[in-house]
């Protein structure tokens, strides 16, 4: 760990101004990410600038058209058994609730749940090639071990995965993140936050350098009738998804009228097809009709030596969590989904 100092901004206007004061002045905040990221050598940092005084981004407050806007500093944990989010959006409570450990739930932020980095083994071992952290240096892990990586919108420059569940479930939901810059304050549609590789597998979002995420507005609807998230992953506890879902649905008279589908474990970036959503309106809700969908979510994936087994997994997910979607009382230990 390169040496650094550290100062408390007071607020958001000193936070940006801080941050822009150096090229290599960083934001911590739980810091459940970004130590881990400066003990490997991953990242330097001149200058840290702690952003937990903030008052006002730490808050969950309502919005005058019926969302909720949940503040940047508000914990993964607080947000997760927040009495409006898992009665509104119970969708988002059992996403982040699938994710990391207790402990780390407890530290972590939901803006810094957004910027996270990738869990790639090579991005983590610095004496390998990779395009995440050395542009133009390769990626170690198309010919390596690649069991936990992309199977969708990757390219030769990075096959590594995002490793949100929160995310996933923000995405579903079609949120909106708000950033505080020095010229103001803007909105980011979620769908437009994160990005694929393309030619910089080493930027993972369309966040300007000096920008702040204060907050996350979430739209009404939270779809609390019909949802589910279903992790995939190695052992059940403090373990990144192979595949995770995140199915929203609305029903009228036994008939799909709307249907939002996110991965995650699969891309870059929580991975959406509006396409299949769109082909799901007027459908039953049944099998074969969530198969269908699930072949045009997936199309055009493609694996590697040792992830290719993801695809028929993300297809099989895809298909259980629409099914246990439409009984969320399926999602309780023990209960068996009605596939």
């Amino acid at each position: 760990m390169n040496n650094f100092t550290y100062t408390k901004a007071t607020d958001i206007d000193n936070a940006v101004a801080l941050i822009n004061a150096g090229d290599d002045n960083k934001i911590i905040a739980g810091g459940t990410n970004i130590i881990d990221l400066l003990k490997y050598f991953i990242i330097e940092a001149d200058k840290l600038v702690d952003i937990n005084k903030i008052s006002g981004i730490n808050e969950l407050t309502e919005l005058p058209d019926g969302g909720i806007r949940i503040g940047a500093l508000l914990t993964n944990a607080d947000t997760a058994y927040h009495p409006v989010i898992e009665e509104k959006y119970p969708l988002l409570s059992k996403a982040i609730l699938a994710g990391a450990s207790p402990q780390i739930r407890n530290m972590a932020t939901n803006g810094g749940n957004l910027l996270q980095r990738t869990r790639c083994y090579y991005f983590y071992d610095i004496h390998t090639p990779c395009n995440k952290r050395e542009l133009g240096s390769g990626c170690s892990a198309i010919k390596g071990y690649n069991r936990i990586h992309a199977i969708l919108g990757h390219n030769e420059n990075c096959i590594a995965v995002f490793p949100s569940d929160m995310c996933v479930a923000l995405s579903a939901l079609d949120a909106v993140i708000n950033i505080s810059a020095p010229d103001g304050e803007r909105a980011i549609e979620f769908s437009g936050f994160h990005r694929l590789p393309e030619d910089r597998p080493d930027i993972d979002n369309n966040l300007k350098k000096g920008e702040l995420i204060t907050s996350i507005n979430l739209p009404e609807k939270g779809f609390s009738k019909n949802y589910s998230y279903l992790k995939l992953r190695d052992r059940s506890s403090y373990s990144f998804a192979l595949v995770s879902v995140a199915t929203g649905l609305e029903l009228e008279n036994k008939i799909i009228k709307e249907a939002r589908i996110a991965l995650g474990g699969v891309a870059h970036k929580p991975w959406r097809v509006k396409e299949a959503e769109d082909f799901l309106i007027g459908k039953e809700p049944n099998r074969e009709s969530f198969s269908a969908a699930a072949d045009r979510i997936l199309n055009g994936a493609k694996g590697f030596d040792h992830n290719s087994f993801k695809i028929d997994l993300a297809k099989k997910a895809i298909v259980r969590n629409c099914m246990m979607a439409l009984d969320p009382s399926s999602q309780r230990p023990g209960a068996k989904p009605s596939l």
